[in-house]
């Protein structure tokens, strides 16, 4: 017997923002990111192959073979966008008990994949998302793009289990799944019982998450044919610097 998939609650494009402030999560289809955006699904869908390209994540201290990624850094403040020189991804041991307190080094995101203009309207977008609920400021950026394969006959998007980042916001784009199943996304209030299960499955679906908030986390996948894997773009946003930075 199959379990049943569940859909992602997607909102409406207008009530976005007023669900983020209620819930502290919100879901939106691939239309409703373009429409918000102003990214194109065809641009949009063009980036997927840049995951074909990632190198193995060497930290993982289950032994597992299972993650790839790469990870680079920006800061946002209203319409600009800068890249951070190369740095090492940092978490207190608080918010990631499994690989916290380490410095881990990726290889960055490509050049070619950050100088499309999509790229920088996608994250001015989201900065401006995080400013509406909590006033115009610089957001600190990390962005981490991930392949989970099932090399090891699972793949855990979340080994470190059900977790906040430690940031302001949390963005979950799909890019991709090819012959997988599981997958599931799961969010739940931080001090509370409340929570919602679904699968993201579309590529370009987005959630987005108030980190202090919500915690969350994504369960294994299994293969279902050969090839397979789930490939993500994470984006997290945090005031006052990059974590792992003096005084920040």
């Amino acid at each position: 017997m199959t379990s049943a998939t569940l859909s992602p609650p997607f909102t409406s494009p207008a009530h976005l923002i007023p669900l983020l402030s209620q819930q502290g999560y919100a879901a939106l289809s691939p239309q409703g990111l373009a429409e918000l955006s102003g990214c194109s699904l065809h641009n949009l869908n063009a980036w997927r192959a840049a995951w074909n390209d990632l190198p193995p994540d060497l930290y993982l201290k289950d032994g597992g073979r299972y993650r790839r990624r790469r990870h680079s850094c920006f800061v946002v403040n209203g319409q600009r966008v800068e890249q951070a020189a190369h740095r090492a991804h940092w978490q207190p041991l608080a918010y990631n008990a499994l690989h916290g307190g380490m410095q881990r080094w990726f290889e960055p995101l490509s050049t070619e994949l950050i100088s499309q203009t999509d790229w920088k309207a996608l994250l001015v977008w989201l900065g401006s998302v995080c400013s509406a609920l909590k006033g115009e400021r610089p957001w600190f950026v990390e962005a981490h793009q991930f392949r989970i394969d099932t090399s090891d006959g699972i793949g855990r998007p979340t080994p470190e289990g059900a977790h906040r980042d430690g940031v302001d916001f949390v963005a979950v784009l799909l890019v991709g799944r090819e012959a997988v199943k599981g997958g599931e996304t799961r969010v739940f209030e931080a001090t509370g019982p409340n929570g919602q299960r679904f699968t993201l499955t579309e590529p370009w679906s987005l959630l987005l998450l108030d980190d202090e908030r919500v915690i969350h986390e994504s369960t294994p996948i299994q293969p279902t044919g050969d090839g397979a894997y789930r490939d993500t773009l994470v984006l997290t946003y945090r005031s006052g610097g990059f974590q792992g930075d003096t005084g920040a």
